[in-house]
């Protein structure tokens, strides 16, 4: 089956602290890590690791650092066949990981904001034939998902939609998403409440249903809870030691759209997430380190 990935990528910049820096204070940190980011790109190679073969729809830079991001992504599995390589900057990540593995990121999108809603819409008509997926994030334009996913669903295929980062869209493309992936702090914004535990993620994945055709709501450590018209259940996961959150939340999201891609149930697809994700937080940076040669 077709799996499109429709998204941002970008060169990331990470550096590991002891602690995160207070409003207005410096700190020292250790060495710099440069690899390549952006959820869209994230995504696609978790979905190449989880064995399919993703088409990423996005745009780079027409730069060196464009072109070294192209090269790896092929390397990794991921056709990039149709990314735009665009007269604009690669878009950059600023990166800093603190000894418990938590994450700040700041993205100087670049390139990425060059996406325009009705090539990209003609490109997913092309390329999308029934049962096929769209995954997307917010890294780009609300306007191009839309209009992507407007596509997939005339072409019979199926619309994932990742709401990261958490921005205002329209209930439209919510409508759409099956499944609709969050994290926490993603649907408590959404719903308007505080998650403090599964059971709370329970029934805010309950009440998100009235907008979308099935929900998602991932839990860090404790899983993840999948919620569509006949269930909503949680899926534990194992404890792992955490190095770097740095794009676990891609791993999940790339790997669960990979088996529903070809054809697995949502709940099969959901723990597919969790055991990426587990995998994911093993390693420093958003993605594993390349494969050499």
């Amino acid at each position: 089956m077709t799996l499109l990935v429709l998204g941002s990528a970008n060169r990331d910049y990470t550096v590991f602290v002891e602690r995160h820096p207070l409003p207005g204070e410096t700190v020292l940190g250790g060495e710099l890590r440069v690899a390549t980011g952006g959820k869209g790109a994230n995504q696609a190679v978790a979905a190449a690791r989880a064995g399919a073969a993703p088409v990423f729809l996005g745009a780079v830079g027409n730069d060196s650092v464009g072109a070294d991001i192209l090269d790896e992504l092929a390397r990794r599995g991921v056709d990039t066949t149709h990314t735009l390589q665009v007269d604009a900057a690669t878009g950059v990540a600023l990166i800093t990981v603190s000894s418990d593995g938590e994450n700040t990121i700041v993205v100087a999108p670049g390139a990425n904001t060059t996406l325009d809603p009705a090539e990209t819409a003609a490109t997913v008509r092309r390329l999308a034939r029934p049962g096929a997926v769209l995954l997307c994030q917010l890294e780009i334009s609300p306007e191009v998902v839309s209009d992507a996913a407007g596509e997939i669903e005339s072409a019979g295929g199926r619309f994932v939609l990742n709401l990261s980062p958490s921005r205002s869209v329209s209930p439209r493309l919510l409508s759409l998403a099956d499944p609709l992936i969050l994290n926490e702090s993603e649907a408590s914004d959404l719903a308007g409440s505080a998650i403090d535990g599964p059971a709370d993620a329970i029934t805010i994945a309950r009440r998100l249903l009235a907008g979308s055709r099935s929900v998602v709501i991932t839990l860090g450590g404790d899983g993840a809870v999948v919620a569509d018209s006949d269930s909503a259940v949680h899926l534990d996961a194992e404890r792992v030691d955490v190095v770097d959150t740095t794009g676990a939340g891609d791993a999940f999201a790339g790997a669960l759209a990979a088996t529903l891609s070809r054809g697995g149930i949502l709940a099969d697809a959901v723990a597919a997430g969790i055991a990426a994700g587990a995998v994911a937080v093993g390693h420093p940076g958003a993605q594993p380190p390349p494969p050499l040669g």
